[in-house]
């Protein structure tokens, strides 16, 4: 009898250190990020994920932007700007963003990468994994904008803004030999 005791108590100890390890958190192949800025008051927060040129399992280097399937994200395709989960716009104050009005909220961002010119997609649709994207029924807004050469290799992907002026920034996206940007004002 007491040796049934100690197998159970063992079987529940095992088990509940199972539960820790599946508890505990993985570390993500492409980690976190974010950018932030304050204009006038206002907090303009993007958070997004990471990933970098060098595959994380192989670390082979990848073909980063281009056209067809050969490239870890192809030209014409939605892409969520990083990894894992969606890139979130957050702003307490309503804001300009390439152009499109937006009100004070959070957002999700997507684009459509091609050789010279991206399109940045905001969409309504929140709290989503970043595949697959929700459908153009939640856009609220299909924006272009520039993309320029970059002399110097970009790794990992990086979202940053950078004050322009005392009410204005810029949103620069960059990987690779890549960088996009679009201005973005208060109201």
């Amino acid at each position: 009898m007491k040796s049934l005791r100690h197998f159970c108590l063992a079987g529940l100890v095992a088990a509940s250190l199972s539960g820790l390890v599946d508890a505990a958190p993985r570390k993500l192949l492409s980690p976190p990020g974010k950018a932030q800025i304050r204009l006038a008051g206002a907090k303009i927060t993007i958070t997004y994920h990471r990933p970098k040129i060098r595959d994380p399992k192989t670390r082979r280097p990848r073909k980063i932007f281009g056209p067809g399937a050969g490239y870890l994200v192809p030209y014409g395709q939605v892409w969520r700007l990083g990894a894992n989960q969606a890139t979130t716009l957050s702003t307490t104050r309503g804001i300009t963003l390439a152009g499109k009005p937006l009100a004070a909220g959070s957002y999700t961002l997507f684009a459509i990468p091609e050789a010279r010119q991206w399109t940045l997609i905001i969409s309504k649709k929140t709290g989503e994994w970043g595949i697959p994207y929700p459908g153009k029924q939640y856009d609220l807004a299909r924006e272009p904008m520039q993309a320029h050469y970059a002399a110097h290799l970009i790794d990992p992907f990086t979202i940053s803004l950078h004050r322009t002026g005392a009410r204005t920034a810029e949103l620069r996206l960059a990987w690779a030999h890549t960088v996009v940007t679009a201005p973005l004002s208060l109201h």
